[in-house]
């Protein structure tokens, strides 16, 4: 974000507003907003009569963290991204070994418009990140310090013991190490169908 920001604060920062975040997290967006500066800042919700329909006691997230990511945050930031050619993300190889192989430029093609997904941090380390908050004396997310080092929806975000890949507090448990709104590489280095590098 703070890269985005030098180059154009109004760039639309799209916030997926589950319903389920840490009251840090909220309160993290907000301090990052002011700070960078932020002037498009949306706030993406799941729709009202899914969730009645879908997730009425809002648990879903206990026996099928699959449909509830898709309720809160799949289909919101689809439906969002309807609207644009490309989008950027956050992901950096160093995360976890789903992540490791990813390109820099993908065309997304999980639907109609083949969009370009950029993934401009992706070959970035922890001590480049670490170098770069302190560099430009940025905010942390203060659950990092207690041992989040991957922060998503409370009921499915647990703390990382010492040597776990920092996206291993995610679905603990669970046979899942994505949302959904990015689909990993395949173990073998390569894309999934329908998943084409830029080049």
């Amino acid at each position: 974000l703070h890269l985005i920001a030098s180059v154009d604060r109004s760039v639309p920062v799209l916030f997926l507003e589950t319903g389920k975040h840490f009251p840090e997290t909220l309160a993290y967006r907000d301090e990052l907003v002011a700070r960078l500066g932020l002037t498009n800042l949306v706030n993406l919700t799941p729709d009202p009569a899914e969730l009645a329909a879908r997730d009425e006691t809002g648990l879903r997230w206990s026996y099928d963290p699959d449909g509830c990511c898709e309720i809160r945050k799949v289909k919101p930031l689809a439906q969002a991204l309807a609207g644009f050619d490309a989008s950027f993300t956050g992901r950096k190889a160093f995360q976890s070994s789903t992540r490791a192989n990813l390109p820099r430029f993908e065309i997304d093609k999980s639907d109609a418009q083949g969009r370009l997904k950029i993934n401009p941090l992706i070959d970035w380390d922890a001590s480049q990140i670490e170098g770069y908050f302190i560099q430009y004396d940025l905010p942390r997310h203060p659950l990092v310090a207690r041992g989040f080092p991957s922060i998503g929806c409370s009921p499915c975000t647990h703390k990382v013991e010492p040597g776990e890949d920092p996206r291993s507090g995610r679905w603990k448990g669970w046979d899942k190490t994505e949302c959904g709104i990015h689909t990993p590489l395949t173990d073998e280095g390569e894309l999934p169908p329908g998943y084409e590098p830029f080049l």
